[in-house]
């Protein structure tokens, strides 16, 4: 099966590379045909529970997804799939083993995003001055939030491992805002996460910066609710930064065997990042005297 799966990745990439040489119509019309297929192998992925499968195979997904955007520049779908592909890849696999290539990754995943982000209407995300950026984010609208929090999210995962930089850190107001209209535009957006990621903001900055233990328990648990209990990563996150913040042994605890003891398929599209929270969780587990020592 996991060979099986590789050379489905490796197959659509080398078709796709021989359709693009080739003389066709279009290259749109290359690139609308290898999505299609794409989306099949995705949808299939998301319901699987080998992560060595996934691991091995999503370098040639990328691959892919790089060699598409070069042929449809400007098409804002791929760009924000591909921006989800390298963020998530480098979140599930890469950033605990390798933090200079993850950086590499969440670099490429904030620029497709913010390129995204563009073609709906919001110019120089990056550039233009704080006021108007501001300003700027109320004409976006409840069909760009798909877009307005992949960048968010990349852009924030970028600046989170590169703390060491004052430029990375100074781009984190906007961050702020961009999430913050993502929850005035749709809190319930892919089940929840607009609170998970404010749950996470508020534990991990210090009070002088911000933090606030009680703002970032509440939405937590409406993340949580939102997501029916069955988006298992909601309980990870739940555990791994508000509970150790907070010194809250039997919460970590509890919260991290309620995922461990949930089918990751409860919900079948999320077989795959509930295998990934897991993994996680059985990963904190083991390092609760670690944490609370």
């Amino acid at each position: 099966m996991k060979s099986s799966f590789n050379r489905i990745w490796i197959f659509l990439f080398l078709s796709f590379l021989f359709l693009i040489s080739a003389c066709l119509p279009s290259k749109k019309m290359t690139v609308g045909v290898a999505a299609t297929l794409l989306e099949e192998v995705l949808r299939s992925s998301n319901r699987q529970t080998d992560l060595k499968m996934i691991r091995e195979g999503t370098p040639a997904y990328l691959m892919l997804m790089d060699g598409m955007i070069g042929a449809w520049p400007d098409n804002e779908q791929l760009l924000i799939a591909a921006a989800q592909g390298y963020s998530s890849f480098s979140s599930a696999f890469v950033e605990e083993q390798d933090k200079e290539y993850a950086t590499l990754l969440l670099g490429k995943s904030r620029q497709y995003a913010l390129r995204a982000l563009e073609l709906k209407g919001f110019k120089d995300p990056l550039g233009r001055p704080f006021d108007d950026f501001k300003e700027g984010l109320k004409a976006l609208r409840k069909e760009d939030v798909p877009y307005l929090f992949w960048a968010a999210n990349c852009w924030a995962s970028f600046i989170s491992l590169n703390i060491d930089s004052m430029e990375a850190l100074a781009e984190l107001p906007r961050v702020e805002l961009m999430m913050q209209r993502v929850l005035e535009l749709d809190e319930g957006f892919n089940y929840g996460s607009p609170h998970l990621f404010m749950g996470i903001w508020f534990a991990s900055r210090p009070k002088v910066a911000g933090g606030d233990l009680r703002k970032s328990q509440e939405h937590f648990l409406k993340a949580i609710e939102l997501g029916e209990g069955k988006f298992l990563m909601a309980y990870v996150y739940y555990a791994n930064y508000y509970a150790r913040q907070a010194l809250d042994k039997d919460l970590f605890i509890s919260t991290l065997q309620k995922v461990l003891k949930t089918p990751a398929d409860i919900l079948p599209d999320l077989t795959l990042l509930n295998t990934v929270a897991k993994k996680q969780a059985k990963e904190l587990m083991s390092r609760v005297e670690e944490y609370f020592e």
